[in-house]
């Protein structure tokens, strides 16, 4: 249940207003008391999250979210933290409770699902009255859509939500394939892992697992070392490997060690591709190169943690920008979900490879950017553009 990272789950989210069954549909959901049901509205005070097992999914993470019909100040923060899971959510199931005669903000959520190109499952919640039938028709009437009949009393509509996700979810272009057509059965691939300051003691980073798991389910031959190793390695093969994938931050060294004619990528820019844009950041990384000396970036990382003495977001990056850019270089740095709604301010967006987050999150900020006008690109490839090698790298 806890050994698949969030950001690898199905991510499930439950909105509507207070007291519409939010908790007792993620409680059914889940199978289990996840969230306090209560009669009281607004007893959801904050997202809470929780990882199922789904059957037809796998590993998932649900969320029951604050009524988005909040009030007083506290409140509409409330609000807003609900409006920002829909930038993670890779499917969203919008409750609705007793019909009053007003959905305005019902049909105001609807916009703004799919304003994020969101698959969105719409259940009518507590449909074990006697006018159940009459109240799920109205709100069919007035939304336009598909009403889903549920009570978490009696369990009726479950199974149906059930299949309704399970559908959304082998709809998803989520690619699981990290290597893709880079890597196949047999190939040697040799994985340059640094092993300096920044990288956590004890531990692999995330991506440098998802990458070496991947090679191994695909049959690849995978061998792993750090920089300082790779030419004895290299020297060590009958023949050059088929591919090279590197920590971008010595993107340039060991390209310079790489036999020509053996593909070369790192493990953020194969991170851009799963979880992202590819062809926004390759249009960003052009733009990167033409920015003025004057101009003012953001550097966005998924996580937030206690920067090291090289971090590469708040240290190795900006060195490199201001490099082949100039010193003026005016250069933010954001963690987590500190990421501005308005980016006017920017010239340009860098972001991580963002194993923290899930792709949802990575292609509703890039879509944030394309809206406001602002190019955006990824680590990997702003390091190899600002290398000079990223001819030379496979995207």
């Amino acid at each position: 249940m806890t050994s698949v990272a969030r950001s690898n789950r199905y991510n499930i989210a439950v909105f509507g207003r207070r007291n519409a069954g939010k908790s007792s549909l993620v409680n059914c959901i889940a199978g289990q008391a996840v969230s306090i049901v209560s009669d009281v509205a607004g007893t959801t005070t904050d997202t809470v999250w929780k990882n199922i097992e789904l059957p037809g999914v796998g590993a998932a993470v649900i969320a029951d979210t604050a009524g988005f019909d909040d009030a007083g100040e506290l409140g509409s923060m409330r609000v807003d933290a609900a409006r920002k899971v829909l930038a993670r959510a890779d499917v969203a199931i919008l409750l609705l409770g007793e019909y009053d005669g007003n959905a305005a903000l019902e049909k105001e959520w609807l916009v703004l699902i799919n304003g994020q190109q969101l698959p969105v499952i719409v259940v009518a919640g507590k449909c074990d009255c006697e006018d159940s039938a009459e109240r799920v028709a109205a709100w069919q009437t007035v939304l336009g859509c598909d009403v889903v009949p549920f009570s978490a009393l009696t369990g009726e509509g479950c199974e149906v939500l059930l299949g309704r996700i399970v559908r959304c979810y082998e709809k998803d272009d989520n690619l699981d394939d990290i290597t893709y057509s880079l890597a196949k059965p047999g190939d040697v691939v040799v994985l340059v892992m640094p092993q300096d300051a920044s990288a956590p003691k004890g531990r692999i980073i995330q991506p440098q697992v998802q990458t070496l798991r991947n090679l191994l389910d695909k049959h690849c031959i995978p061998l792993c070392c750090a920089l300082e190793e790779l030419p004895r390695l290299l020297q060590s093969l009958v023949a050059p490997p088929q591919l090279v994938i590197t920590d971008s931050q010595v993107f340039a060294q060991v390209e310079k060690l790489v036999p020509h004619g053996t593909a070369l990528t790192s493990f953020s820019v194969l991170m851009a591709r799963h979880k992202g844009d590819i062809d926004a950041f390759r249009s960003g990384a052009q733009a990167l190169l033409a920015l003025p000396p004057t101009a003012r970036v953001l550097i966005a990382e998924a996580c937030s943690h206690i920067p090291q003495n090289e971090d590469i977001g708040r240290v190795k990056l900006p060195r490199l920008l201001r490099g082949k850019l100039g010193e003026v270089l005016k250069i933010d740095v954001v963690g987590g979900n500190d990421f501005p709604d308005d980016l006017s301010a920017y010239d340009m967006v860098i972001h991580c490879g963002a194993c923290m987050f899930n792709r949802r999150t990575v292609l509703s900020r890039v879509r944030q950017a394309k809206a406001q006008g602002v190019p955006i690109t990824n680590y990997g490839i702003a390091i190899a553009a600002l290398s000079g090698i990223l001819d030379r790298v496979v995207i």
